[in-house]
């Protein structure tokens, strides 16, 4: 079953969608707060984002920007919003289609599917081979192959980036899963590990290649 996360603050448009698309082996899940669908998409597995844009939290302009920097998810707005700055933001942001409302459902399927479609086949063709891979049998960690030495925790801080690599990992989120960092640290005894770290994996650690900063967010790990 295709599984699709739709950030929609229209509650009746989200029930009729899930009905409708049921029937075609969708299964549709409605956050009505663009701040939830957002933090979803970092617990759950979904295949697709159908993106209002009128919402009341964050615009859903922007919220397609933060979705497009964390995840290669494919993404379709759907609004009743016709003004050519917001299609073209849109679509600078990484939105894959725009279907304006009100809209024929069954175009809707269509063009999850032809999506879909289409992503799978560039995922496989450009898939790439993951620089940094862990061992956690042996509490390893190699960069293309070659094992890198680390403190325990850097290792545990690094592997726990490699585990959520391509999503931005807040400093109170590793302070609550890293098990080797207690929970009374501080935030900047984060960013000392995270120094430390980037000195044993980038090529220049003041200009970093993997291990990116989001200035208020946190972290991001490239991994590929």
């Amino acid at each position: 079953m295709i599984n699709i996360l739709m950030i929609e603050d229209d509650i009746e448009i989200a029930k009729l969608l899930e009905k409708f698309l049921y029937q075609f082996n969708i299964n549709l899940t409605n956050y009505e707060s663009s701040q939830l669908g957002i933090s979803a998409l970092r617990i759950k597995k979904y295949d697709l984002v159908l993106l209002d844009l009128s919402l009341p939290e964050i615009d859903g302009v922007d919220v397609c920007k933060i979705i497009r920097e964390n995840s290669n998810i494919p993404i379709i707005i759907s609004s009743a919003r016709s003004d050519i700055s917001d299609k073209t933001l849109c679509f600078e942001y990484g939105a894959d289609d725009y279907l304006a409302k009100p809209y024929d459902p069954q175009e809707l399927v269509l063009r999850i599917n032809s999506i879909l479609r289409r992503s799978k086949t560039v995922s496989v063709n450009l898939k790439k081979e993951k620089i940094f891979k862990i061992d956690d049998s042996k509490n390893e960690i190699t960069k293309n192959e070659k094992q890198i030495e680390f403190t325990n925790a850097e290792y545990h801080i690094m592997a726990y980036l490699i585990k959520r690599a391509g999503f931005v990992v807040s400093r109170q989120e590793i302070l609550m899963n890293v098990d080797s960092i207690k929970y009374e640290s501080t935030y900047k005894s984060i960013d000392v590990l995270i120094g430390r770290v980037r000195k044993k994996i980038e090529t220049n650690p003041k200009k970093p290649e993997f291990i990116k900063s989001l200035r208020g967010l946190g972290y991001k790990l490239i991994n590929e």
